[in-house]
């Protein structure tokens, strides 16, 4: 049995660029599980495996790898920080214990990071902060911690003070125990002194010590009373105390340093194994029903508990397709038969591997807290529960966001549609925010994705693992439909042509939904006009016709539809004849209901130098874009906004073009607005000559 005291299952997570690869490779250095440093701007980090993560320097998957640290073992998961990627961070938090937020030391609190954490949040994660790249230009670790607190709404507790900025910057106190670490100008992390405090932070060190001193012991009864009385906590006593605010989430610690110039790295590593909890001490994953609502039974994280287990992710590699999965109760070993309860179905385990980001290490057993990857599972998708086939159980499921952009894409080489078909339906197991549909018209295979950068990679992935090269269509916006008005109407379907017919009538009103209700189905029939055995068809009849709106054929939000009378026949009526009936209702009355067209709005927040913001603005106004706030940071000012995606595509290189390359931004979608009218014909027209050119 492992002792899971001595268990970390962490992930690392920031906006893009950073540092967490780079943080994370020094973990690994000083936990000895690499022996040379591989740079992220090189393209030869551990984590960043894939070759477009190695060209573009940027995380794109989430890797697995496990180290140890003064006999604790760590399972860490290195995420993305660009928003195209941010189901990877949401689904490894899902699955962690605990986290290091990474955020740089002159960018801030940026836009990825306020996403991460609140997802952070969502997944109740504890976490330590790690403020990185104190050796930058205009790098500000007091403003970054003001950041946290006002912007995330958090509460950072100083654990380390800087010595020095940006090119003075050379090692940190730790404020608990009123020492100062310093590295020499070797650049090897294992290369420092521990001193005492130079005479100059001697005040700031104990300002903060006391300030930390006093958040930690407000956790404690027993402690602060001690406290209060003038008695002197012991050093023992106060981590007692941050280790359970951290659990809880009441305060989060907070380290600096760089990870580049290997500073600073050790005491977040202690911090691990000291703050953030071990498996069995967070709240256990509460289990659901069929249904997925709680059914007030919990994963206990034991190995003596029946097995239970999450897959919350899919990789296919060269060697075949890995189930990454998270074991949070019982054991499992080499042969032994589980159950996917989605599925119903059983499957034996035929390989187990530890995974070292693209390496593999054979296993014959696993236990509760540990993080694996189990080879050739079969239809197994991401989220769903393995579990002992004695104890059938399920954990709460993952929901993940809709795609917001599309493009239409066939191969070059005519004859390989299933060689396409194949590659492309690999992608869609291992991406849940990555779908691919053919349109019924047309038959066009659209892929469908979270932006350009995450569909521009799938489409490389395709030409370069799987060998399909693809003709690209222009980028399509996710349009939706919605209704503005309230429409009573009635509809009989009526059908006679020898032997027992088909009769259904049904009394009906249509009208405008909640916002984000989706679809809606009532009933106020009385006297039994139409049988209760009828509703769930008439209900499935106008559902399936959701997806194809009366203005351009996009799918409908937010409508509500009741059911106040009807009609039957008692020899011809029938579930079918009364679903039949829906479908026509639909088509005959929604175009009654003043159909409006939804375009996607994305919330954008984009990074601009002084000198060019008011070019940035007045390019986001000539959007369309809404400027919502401007914020001055240490080298420039950023600007969020709400814009519209159609108006988006090839935005970053206008940006590039407009400050010289230094301006960055990020967007995710934020919410469904109606369409100007000018636009809203230009789609709908686009939309009916694409249908006739493909009835051509």
């Amino acid at each position: 049995m492992n002792d899971l005291s001595l268990y970390r299952n962490i992930g690392i997570f920031a906006h893009v660029d950073a540092g967490k690869t780079t943080t994370t490779e020094r973990i690994l250095k000083l936990t000895g599980k690499i022996h040379k440093i591989g740079e992220v701007h090189e393209g030869e980090s551990t984590t960043d495996f894939m070759v477009q993560e190695a060209e573009r320097g940027i995380t794109i998957q989430s890797a697995a790898v496990s180290c140890f640290w003064k006999g604790c073992r760590f399972n860490v998961i290195d995420t993305p920080g660009h928003v195209d990627f941010t189901v990877e961070v949401y689904r490894s938090l899902k699955v962690l214990d605990g986290g290091i937020g990474v955020f740089c030391g002159s960018g801030g609190v940026e836009p990825q990071s306020e996403t991460n954490w609140r997802y952070a949040n969502d997944s109740k994660v504890s976490r330590l902060i790690f403020v990185n790249k104190l050796d930058r230009i205009g790098a500000d670790f007091f403003k970054v911690v003001a950041q946290i607190r006002k912007v995330l709404g958090a509460n950072p507790l100083v654990m380390t003070l800087p010595i020095g900025f940006e090119d003075t910057f050379v090692g940190v106190v730790d404020v608990l125990n009123r020492k100062a670490y310093v590295w020499d100008e070797s650049g090897q992390p294992e290369n420092y002194k521990v001193t005492d405090v130079p005479a100059d932070l001697v005040d700031q060190m104990e300002e903060y010590r006391a300030k930390l001193v006093e958040t930690a012991v407000e956790v404690d009864d027993d402690v602060m009373t001690r406290y209060l009385e003038g008695e002197e906590i012991s050093v023992e006593d106060i981590k007692r105390c941050i280790r359970k605010g951290t659990r809880d989430m009441t305060f989060f610690p907070t380290y600096c340093g760089s990870a580049f110039k290997n500073k600073g790295i050790q005491l977040v590593l202690d911090a691990v194994v000291d703050y953030l909890p071990a498996p069995h001490e967070v709240n256990p994953q509460p289990l659901t029903d069929p249904e997925g609502n709680p059914n007030g039974q919990f994963a206990i994280v034991s190995p003596n508990e029946p097995f239970r287990a999450l897959a919350f992710k899919i990789m296919d590699d060269r060697f075949g397709a890995l189930t990454f999965v998270r074991i949070y109760s019982g054991q499992l070993n080499k042969g032994d038969t589980i159950l996917n309860s989605f599925t119903g179905k059983e499957e034996r385990i035929g390989r187990m591997v530890e995974m070292q980001a693209a390496e593999r290490f054979e296993l014959t057993h696993a236990e509760a807290g540990d993080i694996i990857a189990i080879v050739g599972m079969k239809n197994v998708q991401t989220g769903h529960t393995l579990c002992d086939p004695k104890n059938e159980c399920a954990l709460e499921a993952m929901v993940f966001p809709e795609p917001v952009i599309s493009i239409a894409v066939q191969p070059k080489d005519k004859g390989a549609n299933e060689k396409m078909g194949i590659a492309i339906g690999k992608l869609v197991a291992e991406d849940p925010t990555f779908r691919v549909e053919t349109d019924q018209e047309s038959g066009e295979v659209i892929l469908k994705g979270m932006g350009e950068l995450h569909l521009d990679i799938k489409v490389d992935i395709l030409k370069r693992t799987y060998g399909v090269e693809l003709i690209v269509g222009q980028p399509q916006v996710a349009y939706r439909e919605t209704i503005t008005k309230e429409v009573e109407d009635s509809y009989t379907h009526k059908k006679q042509s020898g032997g027992s017919g088909q009769y259904g009538k049904i009394d009906y009103k249509i009208r405008p939904g909640e916002t984000n209700s989706g679809y809606t189905f009532i009933t106020s029939v009385v006297g039994g006009s139409v049988p209760k055995e009828f509703f769930p068809a008439i209900d499935k009849g106008f559902k399936s016709m959701m997806g194809t709106g009366p203005l351009a054929g996009f799918p409908v939000l937010d409508v509500e539809i009741e059911l106040i009378d009807g009609g039957y026949h008692a020899v011809d009526s029938s579930a079918i004849a009364f679903e039949i009936a829906a479908k026509a209702a639909f088509r005959q009355t929604m175009p009654k209901c003043g159909p409006q067209l939804l375009e996607p709005i994305m919330k954008v927040d984009v990074y601009s130098p002084n000198d060019n913001v008011g070019d940035v603005i007045g390019d986001l106004n000539r959007r369309r874009g809404m400027i919502l706030d401007q914020e001055k940071t240490t080298t420039g000012v950023r600007v969020k906004a709400n814009v519209p995606l159609a108006d988006m595509f090839g935005y970053i290189s206008t940006l590039r073009t407009m400050t010289s390359g230094r301006g960055q931004f990020s967007m995710e979608f934020s919410h469904y607005n109606q369409c100007p009218n000018n636009v809203a014909e230009a789609v709908i027209i686009r939309e009916k000559e694409k249908k006739a050119a493909a009835k051509k």
